[in-house]
């Protein structure tokens, strides 16, 4: 058996856009994945988020099923076209009271309340005023966060500002596969700098509002490997490193932006004004760790799996997360560290009926919670494990057509069923260790 530290904290993650559904429910406004949604051709089954796992009216009956599943926290994000819907700015009461009923039911079940403040879902509002991309967000962001955390409080017991920065500018802004859907190096770069921008605006925010809250922000991470010696592949290895992973993480501990990590493409910071870098230095209690897969770097091309993947095409490789943590841990700025998200979608045959029996999902769990450990051992300072996800859900572009749950959801009459994978964590739960 490897066993975990007695207070390590057992939980799994959801986003709101993904699992929520009822957009257009008690004065709800638009998001930029409602709009890119409805772009042909976006959305590679043609599917939106209308409905997803209708969470927003089940959540009594989700909550339940979590506590049957023993987690010990839930990492949930809070979908801002609910509290501030339209332009004048006004903060709509209904959409904080159904995420106050949430978190008061999660603590009625014993489960620690874990928000995310921004997980992607832009009011369209907002990017009909040049979204991440206008200084001006900042203020926006304040006013929402203030909102938020002004009715939440210390009931929960952590807020992360952003999940995943460099996807929300990279995939949204420059590449055109994510929510808003530009293709712009330069939009990417300005959009990068306000969203941390933005982070660090709202950490002294949070702590003047909820005192006994712990306050970080989630950063996936990919780490980078070259595919030969080539000094070619060497060079792309370095820049795609410092854009990937090292992008938010360094001006968050005070480093500034990476040296070499604009690919060649000339940006001339003039976003970055006086003071910038010290208000997203805010010194932070955590930092959520996503990891889900490695990359192989060629200056020439793509590099064909090594390794088995996962349904999303990524390789399998559980050593990263171990190897990942230690060197977060050089930084020496975090006091801790949670996994955030870890997981992977499968093929998830169904082998008796609505049981899916995924023990390569299982497997999956397993191996990386065994390097999990591994660091912890070595001195990362590691509270606690989110699985992605908890339950099958809207996976952004590729629509239903992946699955990562725990539980699985049958799309058409929307019932939940915990798969062979939610057995076995429920155990792991239990026995706080993995056999």
């Amino acid at each position: 058996m490897t066993n975990f530290p007695t207070e390590f904290l057992w939980g799994a993650a959801t986003s709101s856009f993904q699992i929520e559904g009822a957009t257009g429910a008690d004065g709800r406004g638009e998001s930029i994945w409602d709009r890119f949604c409805a772009t042909p051709g976006a959305i590679h089954d043609g599917t939106d988020g209308q409905i997803a796992c209708d969470h927003y009216h089940r959540f009594e009956e989700d909550i339940a099923l979590m506590a049957s599943l023993g987690l010990k926290a839930y990492r949930f994000s809070i979908a801002w076209p609910r509290i501030v819907p339209d332009a004048s700015g006004a903060i709509n009461e209904a959409g904080l009271d159904f995420y106050e009923k949430l978190v008061d039911t999660l603590l009625a079940h014993g489960i620690a309340p874990y928000a995310t403040l921004y997980h992607w879902d832009l009011p369209q509002w907002l990017e009909d005023q040049d979204g991440w991309v206008n200084r001006d967000i900042v203020e926006a962001f304040t006013h929402y966060t203030r909102a938020v955390v002004g009715r939440l409080g210390d009931k929960v017991a952590s807020y992360a500002t952003l999940n995943e920065p460099f996807v929300s500018a990279d995939h949204g802004y420059r590449e055109g596969e994510h929510a808003p859907g530009r293709t712009s190096i330069q939009d990417a770069f300005a959009a990068a700098h306000h969203l941390l921008l933005a982070h660090g605006t709202a950490v002294p925010i949070i702590r003047e509002l909820a005192p006994s809250a712990q306050v970080g922000v989630v950063l996936n991470f990919t780490p980078a490997f070259p595919a030969s010696d080539d000094p070619a592949d060497l060079d792309w290895t370095d820049q795609t490193d410092a854009w990937e992973n090292r992008w938010y993480v360094e001006p968050i501990v005070g480093l500034g932006y990476p040296e070499g990590a604009t690919h060649n493409v000339v940006w001339a910071q003039s976003e970055v004004l006086d003071g910038d870098l010290e208000t997203i230095a805010a010194p932070l209690d955590f930092l959520g760790v996503n990891y889900y897969s490695r990359q192989v770097c060629k200056a020439d091309g793509e590099v064909p799996a090594t390794l088995p993947v996962t349904d999303m095409g990524w390789e399998i490789y559980p050593q990263g997360i171990r190897e990942l943590l230690t060197r977060l841990h050089g930084y020496d700025t975090f006091p801790s560290f949670y996994i955030t998200e870890n997981g992977c979608a499968m093929p998830d045959i169904d082998l008796d009926g609505e049981f899916v029996n995924d023990q390569d999902r299982v497997s999956y769990f397993r191996e990386h919670l065994t390097e999990l450990n591994a660091a912890i051992t070595n001195g990362v300072p590691i509270r606690g494990y989110f699985a992605w996800s908890l339950f099958d859900n809207f996976e952004w572009a590729h629509g239903y057509a992946k699955r990562f749950g725990l539980v699985r959801v049958n799309y058409e009459t929307l019932e939940r069923t915990p798969k062979a994978s939610a057995l076995w964590y429920r155990d792991v739960i239990a026995a706080n260790a993995v056999s």
